[in-house]
């Protein structure tokens, strides 16, 4: 039949528009301000926590309306923010250490649907707001770190040297100690470490037979290790945040020891904190089979040895000499041992990583290594009305395995609890391990930059100028214009859609986009019609005017939206933040305007004017 398309268009358009319909449908409900509960590892989250939570949140005149469990963590749900703010410090007096208590927005969807996993776009933190994080890096430890690994490295170098030592280690007010045996000894350590070690300054030290050399960081290597302190930890921030999945994101550098972390429209801030906050990493130890762990419990530890305590808290004597550091890893996969059947991570390391684990290992084939569990956790106490935080180190064993055969570049380790933290452990390796343990200082939530009432504003004028223009295009091309309409709310429905499904951040210039692709839609209605009249004026029948108009308008508005589509690529690729949302949303409107713009509207058209005789047009 004459301008009518063939049963399977229609039937792919309607599916296409339900598609569109149903991914949109969270976004109708909004969200609920929410307080979120998780626990740190061994911590449960469950349902006589729940209660506990519902009956210190009546008791403190501060209900909720619904108290739930979801995925391992416990959300309370208020109706409004001051609620929220005030629920928050409540829980936390009341739940201590061992929780983490932080603020969310939970979808309000109702059960049915959110049965479907279906979710809604992220509003970014000009709209919705998100969270800002403060974090200080902790330049101490960093320099302090500097002057361990320098520890080895002089060790290493009087031992092939065959220079004789008493002892090589850490000052306790910084710097590397060495002390000699003889005067001879110390001027040949002191001239090797000279040249070896530039970045130290060597000082003599003598009391008595007491021979000693005192190494320092030079200034210049000082400001060298806070510099790449820094510079690292927002490299690896970035990667973590990429890790979680938030869409543009802010992350950069603040003075010479901060760093200012935004994540817009993210949804889990408790997990957010902890993986950003985290400083995990792995040491890999052989197992000290030679000396006695009571012993050492009494405390006889060995020189070259040190006390370690597994997960069930057994404790187990450990060689103080590392075989390997978590620094050598380039990628982590979280999965289950084939045999046992237990959460695992699968480790793979560079190219110099695995020369020296399996340079190391060829020799200790048949006795045992350790996988110490290495992390920086920061608790936060009030205390008179202050946050006081304290840091604690977390060192555990979570892994002793006999050494089979030679370890090389990859292999897998297991010990873990379960594979949540199997995989939030392969994220944190896989994203790099911190160059120095970094603090959160600051954490609050954004409001939206512009205010609320700018935003309720700035939604009416949109809703006005949109009414507008459906108002003008069913004046001005009657029936045509209704059938425009129609696609321009199909278009904005398919827009909110794909946001969805990418679970991407709506920011203001992502809005800016959809204007402009909303503007471009009608546009491309416009010349269509406009075609159509032409072709009526000269004498042309109803449904020939209808074929040329749409034929011939096609290349024109495909010239204009491929151009169009052109400059968005090139802002997504060389832009940054803001310029990206702007980009992505002007990028998916321009697909999906092309497609109700064009085929749903010669659809509709059809339907209506398609296979029967036409007099004249309602355009």
């Amino acid at each position: 039949m004459p301008n009518r398309y063939a049963l399977w268009k229609h039937f792919l358009i309607a599916a296409v528009l339900a598609a569109g319909v149903v991914f949109a449908l969270p976004n109708v409900f909004g969200e609920d301000p929410a307080v979120q509960i998780s626990g740190e590892r061994g911590v449960a989250i469950d349902a006589r926590l729940a209660a506990r939570v519902a009956g210190a949140l009546d008791a403190g005149g501060v209900p909720a309306r619904r108290v739930t469990l979801e995925e391992g963590r416990l959300l309370a749900r208020f109706g409004d923010t001051e609620t929220q703010l005030k629920a928050q410090d409540l829980l936390r007096a009341n739940l201590g250490p061992g929780y983490i208590v932080a603020l969310n927005l939970a979808p309000a969807m109702p059960r049915w649907l959110a049965a479907t996993g279906l979710l809604p776009m992220y509003l970014g933190l000009d709209l919705r707001g998100g969270v800002h994080f403060l974090m200080e890096v902790d330049m101490p430890a960093a320099v302090a770190q500097a002057e361990e690994r320098y520890t080895g490295d002089v060790r290493t170098l009087l031992r092939e040297a065959r220079v004789r030592y008493r002892s090589v280690a850490r000052g306790p007010e910084g710097g590397v100690r060495v002390r000699l045996r003889t005067a001879e000894a110390r001027d040949d350590a002191a001239r090797r470490i000279g040249r070896e070690f530039p970045d130290l300054t060597v000082t003599e030290e003598d009391l008595g037979e007491d021979f000693r050399l005192r190494l320092a960081l030079s200034e210049e290597a000082v400001r060298a290790t806070r510099e790449f302190a820094l510079q690292q930890n927002v490299t690896t921030l970035r990667n973590r945040v990429n890790e979680l999945g938030v869409a543009e994101p802010v992350i950069q550098r603040q003075g010479d020891s901060r760093i200012v972390v935004q994540l817009p429209g993210v949804q889990d801030t408790a997990r957010a904190k902890d993986i950003l906050g985290a400083t995990a990493t792995l040491e890999f130890r052989m197992v000290d089979e030679e000396h006695s762990v009571p012993d050492a419990l009494d405390g006889r530890v060995p020189a070259g040895s040190r006390l370690y305590h597994e997960r069930n808290g057994r404790p187990v004597l450990l060689y103080r000499q590392l075989m390997l550091t978590g620094d050598s890893i380039i990628d982590a996969a979280s999965g289950i041992d084939q045999q046992t059947g237990s959460p695992a991570v699968f480790i793979t390391l560079d190219g110099k990583g695995a020369r020296i684990f399996s340079e190391r290992t060829k020799d200790k084939i048949g006795r045992s290594m350790a996988v110490v569990f290495l992390e920086n956790k920061t608790d936060v106490r009030r205390v008179d009305g202050r946050d006081v935080r304290s840091r604690r180190t977390i060192e555990e064993v979570i892994n002793i395995a006999v050494i089979r055969d030679r370890l090389g570049k990859r292999f897998q380790i297991t010990g873990l609890d379960n594979t949540e933290e199997a995989r939030d452990l392969a994220l944190l390796l896989r994203a790099g391990a911190l160059a120095a343990p970094i603090e959160i200082i600051e954490e609050r939530t954004v409001g939206p930059s512009l205010g609320q009432d700018n935003i309720d504003q700035g939604l009416r004028s949109v809703i006005i100028g949109f009414c507008f223009v459906l108002g003008f295009m069913a004046f001005w091309y009657r029936r045509f214009g209704l059938v425009a309409n129609l696609a321009l709310a199909a278009n904005l429905v398919l827009i909110v859609a794909v946001l969805s499904m990418l679970q991407a951040t709506l920011t203001l210039p992502g809005i800016a986009g959809i204007v402009l692709t909303v503007g471009m839609a009608v546009d491309a209605n416009v010349l269509i019609f406009e075609r159509i009249r032409e072709e009526l004026r000269n004498r042309n029948t109803p449904q020939a005017s209808i074929q040329a108009g749409y034929q011939k308008a096609f290349t024109t508005i495909l010239d204009a939206n491929v151009t169009t589509l052109i400059a968005a690529v090139v802002l997504f690729g060389f832009g940054t933040g803001p310029v990206k949302g702007f980009a992505i949303t002007l990028s998916i409107g321009i697909v999906t305007s092309m497609f109700t713009a064009i085929m749903g509207t010669r659809a509709v058209v059809g339907l209506v004017y398609g296979g029967r005789r036409v007099t004249a047009l309602s355009i």
